[in-house]
């Protein structure tokens, strides 16, 4: 195992040519070793009598070969980062330069950072919880304004303020419970009861809005998982390229053109759609055409979304009913493409839930596409995401300790309902009080902890 008291080093920046390049160090070592390499502009002038947070101008040396002039920042723990001593050091941006100002970096003591390792740091020393660690990653991946609003949010002890505050009210009925059983003498446990119920009904319902928000935010972090159905020639494969804008999808007037999935991953006004192009749904003898067919009945089962295209000059027949009994109950949006021709489908001919949006479109003039685009944000976010106070789950691990920590606090709501003895009530208690301490980091195996750093890049 590595001692956490190494000194580590990474490049924080992307490997590329740019304009400039960070190179982070972190530990006790940190601002010794980075005085060995480092030669100020101003004469005698070194780094460990600087002040904290600071900025000096010099040259990265090897000896007599200077490397690269730079800017190095040095920061004294425990106001960092990483609550460690840490120097970065503000290179051209070039790759051989910074491969060999952090070869230099190790030559002098420190050794490479694991990936992760620097916000893993930040945990260990108390600086942030785990869902605030895992916040930082969603920060980098964000593919959308929602994702990385919502990602901040958490970064700033969103999620972590809500758990804190349902974890100390469970304390504080696990201490009273257990200090009435100790002193029943001085404590009283007579019409208690009522009081856990209602205590108890109450971080149930905070819990599941938790559990309930995890599908938005699901949808926030990775996008809408959106799967578009129609018979083959509907002008699947026109609508794709026309959200998408470019021939991302080949287009004939032959029937059957799309025999496999194509996904694209688009933005609408800052919200994500993972959108797969499906071959379209036939009753067909072909066996590479009915692989595809049922490759798209499947898919559709676990969309988010479906969009189902309809070739409005022509009239329904059984393979519309096949699609339309794929969309019962689920959300959906229903095209009508083809409107710049003669129509022969009406609403009426449609046998699907009045809530599901119906939108004229010409997928080959790209019209109608903004109508379909204000439904997507009405559908899930009734037109308008804001977050102000409202936490999002977004993490699968989060949402599966917030689920079994619900699940717990039913199991005490039973007990305090079926009139059992008070001892009974701590250890489910208990039990979701440390589930809900997984969520931020309290209680948690090492190993799970290396695992979820593990998913971060190097120098951060």
């Amino acid at each position: 195992m590595r001692f956490e008291t190494e000194t580590i080093a990474a490049i924080a920046t992307a490997m590329s040519n740019s304009g400039i390049g960070i190179i982070r160090i972190s530990g006790d070592e940190a601002i010794n070793i980075a005085d060995k390499i480092f030669k100020s502009v101003k004469i005698g002038k070194t780094l460990n009598d600087v002040k904290s947070h600071t900025i000096h101008f010099g040259h990265i040396v090897d000896g007599d070969n200077v490397l690269d002039e730079v800017l190095v920042s040095v920061m004294r723990g425990p106001n960092t980062y990483t609550c460690e001593d840490v120097v970065e050091i503000n290179c051209h941006g070039g790759v051989v330069v910074l491969k060999k100002v952090l070869g230099l970096i190790l030559k002098n003591g420190a050794r490479p950072a694991d990936a992760g390792e620097f916000t893993k740091r930040a945990f260990l020393n108390g600086r942030i919880d785990l869902s605030q660690a895992e916040a930082v990653i969603d920060v980098i991946n964000a593919k959308n304004e929602y994702a990385l609003s919502n990602s901040v949010s958490q970064l700033k002890g969103g999620i972590s303020a809500k758990i804190k505050e349902i974890r100390d009210s469970i304390l504080n009925e696990i201490a009273f419970i257990e200090a009435a059983l100790d002193d029943p003498e001085h404590m009283s446990l007579d019409g208690y009861d009522d009081k856990l119920c209602s205590i108890t009904k109450n971080i149930i319902d905070e819990l599941n809005k938790l559990i309930k928000a995890s599908d938005n935010g699901r949808v926030i972090s990775e996008g809408i998982k959106t799967v578009i159905l129609g018979k083959p020639n509907a002008g699947k494969s026109s609508f794709l390229n026309a959200v998408v804008g470019t021939d991302r999808a080949i287009v004939t007037d032959i029937a059957g053109t799309t025999r496999d999935t194509l996904e694209e991953h688009i933005n609408i006004d800052g919200i994500s759609l993972n959108i797969i192009d499906t071959a379209g749904i036939r009753d067909t003898s072909d066996v590479v055409e009915s692989i595809g067919v049922k490759k798209a009945k499947d898919l559709a089962i676990d969309a988010d979304l479906i969009i189902y295209i309809i070739d409005s000059s022509k009239e329904l027949d059984d393979n519309d009913k096949d699609i339309m009994e794929i969309i019962k109950g689920r959300k959906a949006i229903v095209l009508f493409n083809k409107s710049d021709l003669e129509t022969k489908v009406t609403r009426e001919d449609i046998a699907i839930d009045d809530n599901i949006p119906v939108i004229n479109i010409s997928a080959k003039n790209q019209t109608g596409i903004t109508e379909f685009e204000e439904s997507i944000k009405d559908m899930f976010f009734n037109g308008e995401l804001e977050f102000n106070d409202e936490v999002f789950i977004t993490n699968a691990r989060q949402k599966n300790d917030i689920s079994q920590a619900y699940e717990s606090m039913k199991l005490v709501l039973n007990s305090v309902e079926a009139a059992m003895p008070e001892d009974f009530y701590t250890i489910d208690l208990m039990n979701a009080y440390e589930l809900l301490g997984r969520v931020v980091g309290e209680a948690i195996e090492d190993d799970l902890v290396d695992k979820i750093f593990s998913k971060f890049c190097m120098g951060k």
